[in-house]
């Protein structure tokens, strides 16, 4: 098997253990309510948990959950309806989706069972500004800070604050099925605090107003009295206390990649389930890891996971973290090192392009000078077409962030 392929084949694993259809179906309720199933829900994964939850839930089901553009359901939902709308920044359908989701849960009833199913990505997806705040300017809020590389924590901490479905709002809204109330997460963020993924719409969270004015500042935006006085207005919703399931995340996706791995006779080494940070500074210290090994002689198999982020500098430029990744790792490699490398997001979609991520070993690696360059452009993808070094799976409907595989002393 070519290695390109190998380490491929160990990272859809990882994808494969992380989805909705592996993870999903032996936690869900086994009986049916009193009433109704009400399934509400948002994010990358929300089209492939549809159909899980459709085939496992009994009784009378229905509801409504909002996914990415392509990555809605492929098989029978029954009653729950999903809705395609924009990601990264929001748009008229995430609006739509939004109220129409919060209007839903409104109609929990007593005897009724709310089933909350979120993914990373549900952030954008879900979308329901407070009165007074147009879906324009928390679209351009967003954008601002997604582009600005701040912290997925920090992001969702502003976002929470200017909604009526995030920081729990949306278990509020269903607070009349209170008692039999169920939240299952697949997670996106390092550390898997509920809270922070998709902007916790179901999840009790807390509320610091000048916290999100300090973030809102130190990411170069100006804010207004008018969106200032929105903010500190925010108070916590009386979220109803109910059980919440992390049933996929980076070290279910890692362990199953490592597994294969080993299977296929790699000696591997985690060097971290969460990683954050720069990822152009990260492939680097990756680099000087991955040498370190190689000048020992040894053939292992570096894995690794988490969230990364780039610091946009040309807005016009085209990739996303995995490529930056990559391309400092390679632009910190000495020409002939025995090192190849993979890094792919777990959802199929690197930044906002159309490829998962990338690869590249020791004959398509680009020379130093041409990473650098690429990096001081944000134009990694160009860098990687032109390698011919880009991934494209499509949308995978799972998201746990990235996985990253880098062989030491393996032939190309």
């Amino acid at each position: 098997m070519l290695l390109r392929d190998e380490l491929f084949q160990i990272y859809r694993a990882g994808v494969e253990a992380a989805s909705a259809p592996a993870a999903l179906p032996g936690r869900l309720p086994d009986t049916a309510p009193q009433g109704r199933t009400l399934v509400l829900g948002c994010g990358k994964a929300a089209g492939a948990m549809a159909e899980v939850a459709a085939a496992h839930l009994a009784g009378d089901v229905t509801g409504c959950l909002v996914t990415r553009f392509g990555h809605g359901a492929r098989g029978a939902t029954g009653g729950i309806e999903v809705i395609e709308a924009s990601h990264p920044v929001p748009d008229a359908a995430s609006l739509a989706a939004g109220r129409r989701i919060r209007e839903l849960a409104a109609t929990a009833r007593k005897g009724d069972r709310v089933v909350f199913l979120i993914s990373g990505g549900g952030s954008s997806l879900l979308v329901d500004p407070l009165p007074g705040l147009t879906l324009a300017a928390k679209a351009a809020i967003n954008d601002h800070l997604v582009k600005s590389g701040a912290a997925i924590a920090d992001i969702n901490c502003v976002r929470r604050h200017l909604s009526q479905v995030k920081g729990g709002r949306l278990a509020a809204a269903a607070a009349a099925a209170a008692g039999d109330m169920h939240t299952y997460v697949i997670s996106d963020v390092v550390g898997d605090d509920p809270a922070v993924i998709a902007s916790g719409p179901s999840i009790a969270s807390p509320f610091e107003p000048e916290r999100a004015l300090a973030i809102l500042a130190d990411n170069g935006w100006a804010v207004e009295p008018g969106l200032a006085a929105l903010i500190r207005a925010a108070s916590p919703p009386p979220v109803p206390p109910h059980p919440v399931h992390i049933i996929a995340d980076a070290r279910t996706a890692l362990d199953a990649a490592s597994a294969t791995a080993v299977a296929s006779g790699w000696t591997v080494i985690r060097i971290g389930d969460d990683c954050d940070g720069d990822a152009a500074a990260t492939g680097r210290a990756h680099a000087a890891l991955a040498l370190h090994h190689a000048q020992a002689g040894a053939r292992c198999l570096l894995i690794s996971g988490g969230e990364l982020t780039v610091t946009v500098r040309n807005r016009g430029g085209r990739g996303g973290p995995n490529l930056e990744y990559l391309t400092g790792l390679m632009a910190a490699l000495p020409e002939g090192a025995p090192i190849a490398a993979l890094a792919c997001d777990s959802d199929g979609i690197d930044g906002s392009e159309d490829n998962a991520g990338g690869w590249f070993d020791a004959a398509s690696r680009a020379p130093a000078p041409d990473c650098q360059a690429a990096l001081a452009a944000n134009c990694t993808y160009d860098l990687f077409t032109r390698t011919g070094g880009l991934i494209v799976t499509g949308p995978t409907r799972t998201n746990v962030n990235d996985i990253r595989l880098i062989a030491v002393g393996a032939p190309s």
